[in-house]
Order: structure tokens, then sequence, then C-alpha cells
């Protein structure tokens, strides 16, 4: 760690410095025929498989090997048998409320929740943000069903952004 600066004469001469810059910036321009513009794809469920939150031992990380696209979104399995059950019925495995803290639906807002944190109720699976949050739902089994009738009203609204609840 460094507590002062280094002394001048210790730093590399400025031609190597602009050469270094130089040799950096060349390495990281797209490949031929990548587009500049191209969307970041993130994995749902932070790359965990989807199936295996209903199987014994609960969610275990996916990979790129087991891997396909659904709704616009990039799905990780941890094997190809996963992958099939997930390919035939998506919408069975697949996390309700749009992957979304359940709670933060009730409130009325899309709030961010963690693939750690989760609820198979009523043989769906809910994500939520904190173990407070799951906590209150499993003691209330009517706020899944109050969440999903909240959801359609939040679902196109852009991440985070604040709605009336009804």
């Amino acid at each position: 760690m460094w507590l002062t600066r280094p002394e001048p004469a210790a730093r590399a001469p400025r031609r190597i410095r602009t050469v270094a810059v130089c040799a950096a910036l060349m390495l990281a321009r797209p490949a031929a025929g990548e587009s500049v513009g191209a969307p970041l794809v993130l994995l749902t469920l932070n790359g965990f498989d989807p199936v295996s939150y209903f199987l014994e031992g609960g969610p275990v990380a996916g990979t790129g090997r087991f891997e396909l696209t659904w709704g616009g979104r990039v799905w990780r399995f941890a094997n190809s048998a996963n992958r099939e059950v997930f390919r035939d019925d998506p919408s069975v495995y697949a996390p309700r409320l749009g992957g979304y803290d359940a709670a933060g639906i009730l409130e009325g807002r899309l709030v961010d929740a963690d693939p750690l944190v989760f609820a198979v109720i009523g043989d769906r699976l809910y994500l939520f943000r904190d173990a407070g949050r799951r906590t209150r739902f499993l003691a209330d089994p009517g706020l899944a069903g109050r969440a999903e009738a909240a959801w359609p009203g939040l679902r196109d609204q852009p991440d985070g952004a604040p709605t009336t609840p009804r």
C-alpha cells in the first residue's frame, strides 16, 4: 500500500507509458464483425439452475455448457436433463414476478432479489431481497396471491420506478 507517491525517478519514462497505453487500447477494441454497441446479457438467477430450486439440495450453479435463451434471458443449467425439462415447460421453473422481490411487488416497486433467498410457494418459485421478507411471505400464504395480482401493473415499469399500489 502506498502512503506517499513514489519518487519521480521511479516512474517509467513517458514514452514507455504512452506505448503501454496505446497497446492496451488496441487490445480493447471489438473484434471484426463484433458490434460496438452490443447489449450486455446478464445471466438469469446469476447463473443458478432454475430447475435445481425444485430439487433436493436447493439451487446449484449452472454452466455455460448447458445454456439456453428463453423470454429474452439467458438461463444456465447444471446438466442437460434440467435444461430439457425447462425447455419443455419454462413457465413452471422460471421465478414468478419477473424474478423481482415478491415483497417489493406488494410495495408497488421493482426490487432486485437475491437468487439464494427464495421460497417455493404453491409449486412456484419466488425470490426475495432478504430473509426477513421471505419469512413474512411464508407466514402469510395469501401474500403470494396479492403479489401476483399486483404484478401486471408493474411488469412494464422501468426498473425501480415507484408506482402507487392498487
